[in-house]
């Protein structure tokens, strides 16, 4: 007797990808779960971490939010490369803020965003129309030329940087502050995508030929995309500029653009959780992974591959697809 197995949607009837029609408290739970988890870890779970593993966790969320930016960029086809150049102006912005002119982190940090938003915007405005791997190497190279410029001019304290800034009050205000960020930009970018608007995004990843024929500017839409993605990426840097009482050229460095994109493949693109979900993993196991030294690379990279070859899709679609589908073998006649 031969047998297939045969996937099964579970029993919640949708009429759009938003509209349910539920009959139970148990469908409403069902759906209302995967959204409460990650609310519940974060608000409710980790401040009753120990101090060391609350720090780890402030910097995981600080990856997540630049990982969360780069989904949004990659949901419009931009490839990028540089959201250390993000996190680098941000950084430098509210440095700049608190350090010359004595201004509160209550200040700094808002401004830093949206003016690290429109920054980044314009310097990527010239370089707009490249597609893929041009506008990848784009971003790559710009964050490297900020630094070398800080360091052959000596503005902004050169090398040295800018020390002695204020802190946070503590470091549960530091926790609470950047998870309520990371929250909303996670549900903030959905809604986004779910909406007509995020159609047309999604048009212009898909076919923006076909977008550009129904008399849409598509560069206009990739220009607000473009300053949604900088101005989270802003966010996180002048929150790290805060939290480590110091801003200077490591802002500008390779692990604020190699590590979000690491946790995107591994969470999974496309669905802004999945980023979120592979920096809770990456970052975590980089720290747990400390102890072996030299070794810590190898494991590391190994690490990866396995997620990358085994799961290529990324964690988050598969529990996403085991979540909403159940499997069972049945006969073939």
């Amino acid at each position: 007797m031969k047998k297939r197995k045969e996937r099964i949607d579970r029993g919640i009837k949708a009429r759009s990808e938003d509209i349910f029609a539920l009959s139970s408290y148990r469908e409403m739970l069902y759906l209302l779960m995967p959204r409460a988890v990650p609310v519940v870890f974060l608000l409710c779970v980790t401040p009753l971490f120990s101090p060391y593993w609350q720090e780890i966790i402030i910097s995981t969320a600080i990856y997540a939010l630049l990982a969360i930016s780069w989904d949004m960029l990659i949901s419009a086809g931009l490839v990028s490369l540089g959201q250390s150049l993000f996190f680098g102006i941000g950084s430098y912005i509210a440095g700049t803020l608190n350090y010359y002119w004595g201004w509160s982190p209550l200040f700094t940090i808002p401004v830093a965003m949206i003016g690290g938003g429109l920054l980044g915007t314009v310097a990527l405005l010239p370089v707009l129309r490249l597609r893929g791997i041009y506008f990848a190497m784009v971003t790559l190279v710009l964050p490297l030329m900020f630094s070398r410029l800080v360091e052959a001019t000596r503005i902004l304290g050169g090398t040295e940087g800018l020390t002695g800034l204020t802190p946070f009050p503590n470091q549960l205000t530091a926790l609470y502050v950047i998870q309520v960020a990371v929250l909303a930009s996670l549900f903030g970018f959905r809604r986004i995508m779910d909406s007509d608007y995020g159609l047309i995004i999604k048009g212009i990843n898909d076919n923006d030929r076909s977008v550009m024929n129904a008399g849409l500017n598509i560069y206009w839409y990739k220009t607000q995309v473009l300053f949604l993605a900088a101005s989270v990426g802003s966010f996180a840097g002048a929150f790290g500029t805060h939290l480590d009482m110091f801003a200077g050229m490591p802002g500008f460095a390779l692990d604020y653009a190699i590590m979000p994109i690491a946790a995107a493949v591994v969470g999974g693109t496309g669905t802004f959780a999945g980023p979120l979900l592979g920096a809770f993993i990456l970052v975590p196991l980089s720290e747990l992974l400390r102890a072996l030294g030299a070794l810590r690379i190898v494991f590391y990279g190994l690490f990866l591959v396995i997620f990358v070859v085994a799961l290529p899709e990324g964690i988050f679609h598969y529990i996403q697809r085991k979540y909403h589908q159940f499997e069972r073998w049945v006969e073939v006649e």
